[in-house]
């Protein structure tokens, strides 16, 4: 049988944490190939001169998460990855970032609190489907953006090799 069960799962030491430090973006076309094996990407082409652009997160804000959407009774099962990213201070080089954010199909590496690299959009690209900019109403409240990233996967997202992931801000 094609979906046997392979292994079990086991509590080990409490040594993980939540949350991410860093997501990279890249146009969907800009990446020319991927090589996967086993849940890791092994190997990442992007396109002549392109590379993907890193934004430093705030700790404790943004937040990768990964939903399994399935219908028995249609015999469906897909995968819907979701990155919420919070930018403080309201600026106009910013603003200008998200509005090309919006336009663009994009895959997005993120980088969680345990040094690991997430692959987000690798097959059918992650779209810009909400967000907000907020000045704030008393001195210590957040001046910023709150954006949203989503898409639809027919498997989860895969882990990306720390080699790969040394080279993401590079061009290609």
């Amino acid at each position: 049988m094609a979906c046997a069960l392979t292994q079990g799962y086991t509590l080990d030491c409490r040594d993980s944490l939540g949350g991410i430090t860093e997501v990279y973006f890249m146009a969907f076309q800009d990446v020319s190939s991927t090589t996967e094996a086993s849940g890791v990407i092994t190997a990442l082409t992007k396109a002549t001169g392109k590379r993907f652009y890193k934004y430093e997160l705030t700790k404790g804000t943004s937040v990768m998460t990964e939903n399994v959407n399935s219908n028995v009774q249609n015999g469906t099962l897909y995968f819907t990855p979701e990155l919420t990213i919070i930018l403080n201070k309201l600026q106009v080089n910013t603003r200008n970032e998200i509005l090309l954010l919006a336009q663009n199909r994009l895959v997005a590496v993120a980088k969680d609190n345990n040094g690991k690299y997430w692959y987000l959009g690798k097959t059918r690209a992650l779209d810009l489907t909400a967000g907000s900019a907020t000045s704030g109403t008393a001195e210590a409240d957040r001046s910023g953006y709150t954006l949203t990233f989503a898409g639809a996967e027919p498997s989860m997202s895969p882990e990306v090799n720390s080699s790969v992931a040394a080279a993401l801000t590079t061009a290609g």
